[in-house]
């Protein structure tokens, strides 16, 4: 009997552990999760591979550093990874689907295709928005306007719409039982890939909000272009992938409760949160594209009180197929992306980069054009530029031997040359959480390196043409918003006086170092947020007046150093 008793007792103990067990997990599970992608820019394959420099691996990057070859298997394998977590129940896509899709609508047959195939096996439905490569104002008969969008995508969220916005391709849909999906158009069809915003546009989200709200769900917004800046001076440097009148749209938005944006565009990976006077939080995440590196996708998961968000990468693709595809590819080549597909996409992206930049300074980029007063001294110091960056930075022959040779010291590195320390800035922006301050090894390296220029092919140029070579450099390319951007950033660094010299190299460099050099305290990739039924807003006006104030005291003192002690070149 004693034994009997004694079972009874530990089958209950066991079933009373096996339902707490049980009651936790259900507790800890999510409201909502779900995958979310952008910038897929998917190409059908070339023939043959293209070659543009003389590496025998990389030398077919292309200037936009896209695996475009590739593209479609990278896709294939973005599917399967979200077939194959049960955790994913969506796919959202945040526009650029197709590379060429403006002018070849079969491109986007052929990912619509892809989906289709995904939710039929899966049961898990994709929800996409348009991109400024998705459609356009038709002339030719191949071209994609926004009705043969919404047509050939119509099981990817327009079927599906609770509500729309025609002519826009625009809608709403469930996602779960507490959230609404609110797809945005943002696009202009008649731009290369400035936004298309407007008043109504923005109203329009707002009533979504509202009448999610009103419904009992809380509201998420997808769209192509970033909401927020993703990068020191993005509506200056790169105004076309940033929508019009951005702050005050982010305000309106907040207060209608939105605190939850999904972008791409910029092809990066990075998270940043804006605070509205009211105290609300809105952060928008910008996703790197799929198809160039890192070759990121998000996961996100939805409670109550967090927003839990992770980046996860495509590291490898069927190499058989794609060698099946195009005969050209070398068995070096296939060797290197099956040791892992994400770090020959780095390698891959950086001699795009190069290859791109080597040619991005050219007369249209840099704002200037024969007959101007400045043209001959800054064509030679391009020139100059390109080469001193080709050089090896370490052993014999190297720009550390030249600058020592000057008194110009190069710390010792594991880098190559010039542009390896460049396209490594240009990398660590696209996948997010850069940390390349003025003052660290990194932009030394190339700061100093560049430098040498001053002492050999620039030395002849007397230091007040210096600097007024440089303000109309930095007038004509980026306009004087970034002219004054930087003095505030080198004279907050503590840099004080600089030379005439170190400012007109300032201004060659300056986007390379205002886009990739820094980033916020929002970690782009794996992090937690408040989530929609977090809502004291208490601590985040405290917050925001402080920061505010802190501005103010910041530009105040910049006045003053400006007035009274100024940059020796201006003097």
């Amino acid at each position: 009997m004693k034994r009997f008793i004694a079972i009874l007792l530990t089958l209950s103990l066991i079933s009373s552990f096996c339902a707490v067990s049980v009651s936790a997990a259900e507790e800890d599970a999510p409201d909502l999760s779900y995958a979310v992608a952008s910038d897929l820019h998917f190409n059908f394959p070339d023939d043959e591979l293209e070659w543009f420099s003389e590496d025998p691996i990389y030398g077919y990057a292309n200037r936009r550093a896209a695996m475009e070859n590739e593209s479609g298997l990278i896709i294939d394998e973005f599917l399967n990874q979200c077939a194959e977590d049960d955790n994913i129940q969506f796919v959202l896509i945040a526009g650029d689907l197709a590379d060429n899709g403006k002018g070849d609508y079969t491109e986007h047959v052929a990912v619509a295709e892809k989906l289709e195939a995904f939710e039929a096996e899966t049961g898990k439905s994709v929800y996409v928005i348009p991109g400024n490569h998705d459609v356009c104002n038709p002339s030719e008969e191949d071209d994609t306007d926004l009705a043969r969008f919404m047509e050939i995508y119509a099981d990817f969220g327009y079927d599906k719409a609770l509500t729309r916005d025609l002519p826009y391709a625009s809608y709403t849909a469930d996602l779960g039982e507490k959230y609404r999906l609110i797809a945005l158009d943002s696009n202009d069809p008649s731009k290369s890939t400035e936004d298309g915003m407007n008043d109504h546009k923005v109203q329009w989200v707002i009533d979504q909000a509202e009448l999610a709200y009103e419904e009992g769900r809380y509201p998420i917004l997808m769209m192509h272009h970033n909401l927020l800046d993703h990068m020191p001076m993005q509506r200056v440097l790169s105004h076309d992938f940033i929508i019009r009148n951005h702050k005050q749209t982010a305000e309106k938005w907040a207060d209608a409760g939105i605190k939850l944006v999904f972008s791409g565009h910029e092809h990066c990976s990075d998270a940043t949160s804006y605070t509205t006077a009211k105290g609300n939080v809105i952060s928008d995440f910008a996703t790197t594209s799929l198809t160039m590196y890192p070759l990121q996708y998000r996961y996100i998961e939805m409670r109550e009180e967090t927003i839990t968000y992770e980046a996860k990468t495509i590291d490898k693709i069927d190499t058989d197929a794609l060698k099946e595809m195009i005969p050209d590819y070398t068995d070096e080549q296939l060797a290197e992306m099956n040791k892992g597909l994400n770090a020959f996409a780095k390698q891959f992206l950086k001699n795009g980069v190069e290859w791109r930049l080597e040619r991005g300074f050219q007369d249209e980029q840099l704002g200037i054009k024969p007959g101007d007063i400045y043209y001959d001294l800054v064509r030679d110091a391009v020139d100059a530029l390109n080469d001193v960056l080709n050089m090896p930075l370490y052993g014999e022959g190297s720009a550390q031997e030249l600058g020592r040779t000057y008194g110009i010291e190069i710390p010792d590195s594991e880098y190559k040359d010039g542009w390896d320390v460049a396209t490594e800035l240009v990398a660590a922006h696209y996948a997010g959480c850069e940390d390349y301050p003025l003052s660290g090894r990194d932009v030394t390296i190339l700061l100093r390196t560049v430098s040498i220029i001053l002492k050999t092919e620039l030395a002849y140029v007397d230091s007040l043409t210096l600097t007024q070579a440089a303000t109309a450099l930095i007038a004509a390319s980026n306009g004087t918003d970034q002219f004054v951007f930087l003095e505030n950033y080198v004279l907050g660094l503590g840099y004080g006086p600089i030379s005439p010299g170190e400012y007109f190299l300032l201004a060659l460099l300056s986007p390379i170092l205002m886009s990739f050099a820094n980033d916020d305290e929002v970690d782009d990739n794996n992090g937690v947020l408040d989530g929609y039924g977090n809502n004291d807003t208490s601590e985040n006006i405290k917050d925001n007046f402080v920061s505010t104030l802190n501005e103010i005291i910041k530009s105040l003192l910049y006045i003053i150093k400006f007035i009274f002690k100024g940059f020796e070149v201006m003097g």
